[in-house]
């Protein structure tokens, strides 16, 4: 009997040994949140809880999405790579009637983050904004999510769960479902619920939040969308609605650490908050130049504050460059995952964990259209796009009629253009972006037209 309790207690530790060497993961993304929102960035509005995740872990000043618009961050955020490199260059519609509504994150790729997490022993969930497929295959539990609610569309009203083509967009797995509550309060929930659920085995859990984004609803507003919905003249003005929607949003995040803390789980649990791109109108871009859909840093650099009790050094603060696609790298090596991936990010848990400096790298924005089904450079139509490569940014417009060099280090406000200054590395970074892009289109299933003959 000793012998068989001696086992069961040798089988006990190495499981308890096994879990604490795998870290859980938290990602709470906001959508359309400005760099310069937070009161930890600067920003007017208190947010109290995550100021509190910057106090107790680390702010990263210059920290960016992968796309500049909703759908292609998230594409770069779940596959670790460009999101070019996975056809979803810009925004899945919700209009039925356009070609863009027909696409999505292909379900067939293996290596997704949560398909990665899951076959390591974790469970999935997502609970919030997938915007990444409308069609049933696209559906986030063909993805290896264990537990999905929220819903497939780029946002939908508050209340009333309608997306902008007044369809009702609010699911629990596969099924369509009817659930009172405002979409902020029933994320939080959902994901607490799933933490405390799953407490006793390592998890990832994906909280994509709809706030900030649009329409502009707080918990006591009336519907937009729908039966009964309120009067434009009947609502609140925006910006007091909007503190409403951040304050929200902050409780939530509030709520979720509190939930780690009284389960025993806050030192085994890496906790990320960061926003999908840059801010929509009421929000802001603090000192940066531009907004949501811009190549310039305000459509791109972000809120990246990481909270993770007794490994992250409290009230740490880095200018430390590091992307969103980052993160999946990242998780594969704290989980120690095996395997041979393609990413084009990077590991950064050295530097969470120890402060080692990150390697310097090129890196490279596009403003994404509706892909795949955007013309492309064949048909003479283009978008802006960037390279960066250390201090340096250099922004092309359409066509690179216009190119534009900027010193980050001494004007991350993108004020003063350097490009006749240096016109070496100008051409230089020109080259490597168009090599970049180039690239990219080998990837994207454009359905293009011939181009017209001079």
């Amino acid at each position: 009997m000793k012998t068989v309790r001696r086992i069961l207690s040798l089988v006990m530790l190495c499981s308890l040994a096994s879990f604490a060497e795998k870290p859980n993961i938290v990602i709470i993304l906001a959508d359309d949140l400005g760099y310069g929102d937070l009161a930890c960035y600067g920003g007017s509005i208190p947010t109290p809880n995550l100021d509190r995740m910057a106090g107790e872990g680390l702010r990263l000043t210059d920290f960016h999405s992968g796309g500049t618009v909703c759908s292609p961050s998230r594409a770069a955020l779940m596959s670790g790579k460009y999101q070019q490199r996975v056809g979803v260059d810009g925004v899945v519609t919700a209009d039925p009637t356009m070609a863009a509504y027909q696409f999505g994150l292909d379900p067939e790729k293996k290596d997704t983050l949560p398909a990665v997490m899951s076959a390591a022993g974790y469970k999935t969930a997502l609970f919030g904004k997938w915007h990444l497929g409308y069609l049933p295959k696209y559906n986030p539990m063909n993805y290896h999510f264990d537990q999905y609610v929220g819903f497939l569309s780029g946002n939908i009203d508050y209340h009333s769960h309608l997306d902008r083509m007044d369809t009702f967009d609010w699911w629990h797995g596969r099924e369509l479902v009817k659930e009172e509550g405002y979409s902020t309060h029933l994320i939080t929930k959902h994901a607490v619920n799933f933490i405390k659920q799953n407490k006793s085995e390592p998890f990832f859990v994906y909280v994509a939040h709809e706030a900030v984004h649009t329409p502009v609803q707080g918990p006591t507003d009336g519907i937009q969308r729908g039966p009964g919905k309120t009067k434009k003249e009947n609502r609140r003005p925006g910006p007091e609605i909007y503190v409403d929607m951040l304050t929200e949003l902050d409780k939530g995040v509030g709520e979720i650490l509190q939930t780690l803390e009284a389960n025993g789980l806050a030192e085994n649990t890496l906790v990320i908050f960061s926003s999908d791109n840059g801010p929509m109108q009421l929000a802001s871009p603090g000192e940066l130049r531009g907004r949501k859909g811009s190549v310039y840093e305000g459509g791109h650099r972000v809120p990246g504050v990481f909270w993770w009790p007794g490994t992250i050094k409290a009230g740490t603060e880095s200018t430390q460059t590091a992307m969103q696609f980052d993160l999946f790298p990242t998780f594969v090596e704290l989980a120690g995952i095996d395997g041979s991936f393609d990413f084009d990010g990077i590991s950064i848990s050295s530097f969470l964990k120890e402060g080692a400096p990150l390697p310097e790298r090129k890196l490279f924005w596009r403003k994404g259209g509706l892909s795949p089904y955007e013309p492309s450079l064949e048909n003479g139509k283009d978008v802006p796009k960037a390279i960066r490569d250390g201090k340096w940014k250099l922004v092309a417009q359409p066509g690179y009629k216009k190119v534009e060099l900027f010193d980050l280090e001494s004007d991350v406000s993108e004020k003063k253009d350097l490009a006749s200054r240096f016109p070496e590395r100008t051409e230089k970074m020109t080259k490597q972006l168009k090599a970049w892009e180039k690239e990219m289109f080998t990837y994207l299933p454009y359905k293009t037209k011939p181009a017209k003959q001079k």
